[in-house]
Protein backbone atom coordinates (compact mmCIF):
# COMPACT_ATOMS: atom_id res chain seq x y z
CA UNK A 1 0.00 0.00 0.00
CA UNK A 2 1.56 3.30 -1.06
CA UNK A 3 1.29 6.66 0.69
CA UNK A 4 -1.60 7.90 -1.49
CA UNK A 5 -3.67 4.85 -0.58
CA UNK A 6 -2.83 5.34 3.11
CA UNK A 7 -3.96 8.96 2.94
CA UNK A 8 -7.19 7.95 1.22
CA UNK A 9 -7.77 5.28 3.87
CA UNK A 10 -7.16 7.89 6.58
CA UNK A 11 -9.66 10.28 4.96
CA UNK A 12 -12.26 7.50 5.01
CA UNK A 13 -11.61 5.81 8.36
CA UNK A 14 -10.50 8.60 10.71
CA UNK A 15 -13.86 10.43 10.57
CA UNK A 16 -15.68 7.10 10.98
CA UNK A 17 -13.58 6.25 14.05
CA UNK A 18 -14.09 9.70 15.57
CA UNK A 19 -17.86 9.46 15.06
CA UNK A 20 -17.94 6.01 16.65
CA UNK A 21 -15.57 6.82 19.54
CA UNK A 22 -17.35 10.02 20.58
CA UNK A 23 -20.80 8.51 19.92
CA UNK A 24 -21.71 11.25 17.46
CA UNK A 25 -24.85 10.73 15.40
CA UNK A 26 -23.25 9.91 12.04
CA UNK A 27 -26.54 10.24 10.15
CA UNK A 28 -26.77 13.91 11.13
CA UNK A 29 -23.10 14.40 10.22
CA UNK A 30 -23.66 12.71 6.84
CA UNK A 31 -26.55 15.04 6.09
CA UNK A 32 -24.42 17.99 7.27
CA UNK A 33 -21.69 16.93 4.86
CA UNK A 34 -24.28 16.92 2.08
CA UNK A 35 -25.29 20.42 3.17
CA UNK A 36 -21.63 21.46 3.06
CA UNK A 37 -21.42 20.26 -0.52
CA UNK A 38 -24.50 22.28 -1.43
CA UNK A 39 -22.98 25.34 0.27
CA UNK A 40 -19.75 24.85 -1.64
CA UNK A 41 -21.57 24.63 -4.97
CA UNK A 42 -23.81 27.63 -4.45
CA UNK A 43 -21.85 29.91 -2.12
CA UNK A 44 -18.25 29.58 -3.32
CA UNK A 45 -18.85 31.72 -6.44
CA UNK A 46 -19.81 34.56 -4.09
CA UNK A 47 -17.30 33.65 -1.41
CA UNK A 48 -15.98 37.16 -0.93
CA UNK A 49 -19.41 38.63 -0.16
CA UNK A 50 -20.30 35.59 1.98
CA UNK A 51 -17.14 35.92 4.07
CA UNK A 52 -17.63 39.67 4.34
CA UNK A 53 -20.85 38.94 6.26
CA UNK A 54 -18.76 37.39 9.03
CA UNK A 55 -15.65 39.55 9.01
CA UNK A 56 -14.81 43.14 8.21
CA UNK A 57 -11.23 42.08 7.43
CA UNK A 58 -11.75 39.92 4.36
CA UNK A 59 -8.93 40.46 1.90
CA UNK A 60 -9.82 41.87 -1.48
CA UNK A 61 -9.65 39.56 -4.46
CA UNK A 62 -10.47 36.23 -2.83
CA UNK A 63 -10.50 33.67 -5.60
CA UNK A 64 -13.94 32.03 -5.76
CA UNK A 65 -12.25 28.85 -6.98
CA UNK A 66 -9.96 28.76 -3.97
CA UNK A 67 -9.82 25.20 -2.67
CA UNK A 68 -9.37 26.38 0.91
CA UNK A 69 -12.66 28.28 0.84
CA UNK A 70 -14.39 25.30 -0.76
CA UNK A 71 -12.96 22.97 1.91
CA UNK A 72 -14.18 25.30 4.66
CA UNK A 73 -17.65 25.47 3.14
CA UNK A 74 -17.82 21.68 2.81
CA UNK A 75 -16.39 20.83 6.23
CA UNK A 76 -17.87 23.54 8.45
CA UNK A 77 -21.40 22.03 8.72
CA UNK A 78 -20.26 18.46 9.57
CA UNK A 79 -17.62 19.68 12.04
CA UNK A 80 -20.14 21.93 13.79
CA UNK A 81 -22.71 19.13 13.83
CA UNK A 82 -20.12 16.75 15.26
CA UNK A 83 -19.28 19.13 18.08
CA UNK A 84 -22.96 19.66 18.86
CA UNK A 85 -23.81 15.94 18.70
CA UNK A 86 -21.09 14.45 20.94
CA UNK A 87 -22.54 11.57 23.00
CA UNK A 88 -25.85 11.79 21.15
CA UNK A 89 -25.88 8.06 20.34
CA UNK A 90 -27.01 5.96 23.29
CA UNK A 91 -26.81 2.27 24.08
CA UNK A 92 -26.64 -0.31 21.31
CA UNK A 93 -27.37 2.33 18.67
CA UNK A 94 -23.62 3.05 18.66
CA UNK A 95 -23.02 -0.17 16.71
CA UNK A 96 -25.70 0.74 14.20
CA UNK A 97 -23.97 4.13 13.90
CA UNK A 98 -20.94 2.45 12.26
CA UNK A 99 -22.68 2.19 8.88
CA UNK A 100 -23.51 5.89 8.44
CA UNK A 101 -20.09 6.73 9.92
CA UNK A 102 -18.44 4.82 7.08
CA UNK A 103 -20.73 6.66 4.67
CA UNK A 104 -19.44 9.96 6.09
CA UNK A 105 -15.86 8.86 5.51
CA UNK A 106 -16.51 7.68 1.96
CA UNK A 107 -18.44 10.81 1.01
CA UNK A 108 -15.79 13.01 2.64
CA UNK A 109 -13.13 11.30 0.54
CA UNK A 110 -15.13 11.89 -2.64
CA UNK A 111 -15.72 15.56 -1.83
CA UNK A 112 -12.41 16.54 -0.23
CA UNK A 113 -9.80 14.73 -2.32
CA UNK A 114 -10.17 16.90 -5.45
CA UNK A 115 -9.75 20.02 -3.27
CA UNK A 116 -6.45 19.00 -1.67
CA UNK A 117 -3.14 20.37 -2.89
CA UNK A 118 -2.42 19.52 -6.52
CA UNK A 119 0.40 17.09 -5.72
CA UNK A 120 -1.52 15.23 -3.00
CA UNK A 121 -4.77 15.21 -4.95
CA UNK A 122 -3.08 13.88 -8.09
CA UNK A 123 -1.29 11.12 -6.22
CA UNK A 124 -4.55 9.97 -4.61
CA UNK A 125 -6.55 10.27 -7.85
CA UNK A 126 -3.98 8.14 -9.66
CA UNK A 127 -4.27 5.29 -7.13
CA UNK A 128 -6.26 2.10 -7.70
CA UNK A 129 -8.35 2.65 -4.56
CA UNK A 130 -9.49 6.05 -5.81
CA UNK A 131 -10.42 4.57 -9.17
CA UNK A 132 -12.57 1.97 -7.39
CA UNK A 133 -14.18 4.58 -5.13
CA UNK A 134 -14.84 7.02 -7.96
CA UNK A 135 -16.32 4.33 -10.21
CA UNK A 136 -18.75 3.44 -7.41
CA UNK A 137 -19.54 7.05 -6.52
CA UNK A 138 -23.27 6.82 -7.26
CA UNK A 139 -23.60 3.63 -5.19
CA UNK A 140 -21.64 5.15 -2.30
CA UNK A 141 -23.81 8.27 -2.22
CA UNK A 142 -27.09 6.42 -2.76
CA UNK A 143 -26.52 3.60 -0.29
CA UNK A 144 -25.01 5.92 2.33
CA UNK A 145 -28.00 8.26 2.01
CA UNK A 146 -30.47 5.42 2.46
CA UNK A 147 -28.55 4.03 5.44
CA UNK A 148 -28.36 7.48 7.07
CA UNK A 149 -32.12 7.95 6.70
CA UNK A 150 -32.91 4.43 7.93
CA UNK A 151 -30.75 4.90 11.01
CA UNK A 152 -32.45 8.23 11.74
CA UNK A 153 -35.87 6.63 11.35
CA UNK A 154 -34.90 3.66 13.54
CA UNK A 155 -33.90 6.02 16.32
CA UNK A 156 -37.47 7.30 16.27
CA UNK A 157 -38.90 10.26 18.11
CA UNK A 158 -38.06 10.81 21.74
CA UNK A 159 -40.47 9.06 24.08
CA UNK A 160 -42.67 11.60 25.87
CA UNK A 161 -42.82 9.34 28.93
CA UNK A 162 -39.15 8.79 29.67
CA UNK A 163 -38.06 7.06 32.85
CA UNK A 164 -38.51 9.22 35.91
CA UNK A 165 -41.06 11.49 34.24
CA UNK A 166 -44.71 11.31 35.20
CA UNK A 167 -47.61 12.42 33.07
CA UNK A 168 -50.74 14.05 34.41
Amino acid sequence: MNSAELILAAIVFIPALILFWFRINASIVFLSLCLGNVLMQFVSPDAHQFLALFSAHVTKGIDAGNSTIKLILILFPPILSSVMMVKSVKGNHKYLNILPALGVGLLAALLVTPLLSAHLSNSIINSNDWTQLKSNEAAVVGISSIIALLVLWLQGPKNKHEKGKHSK
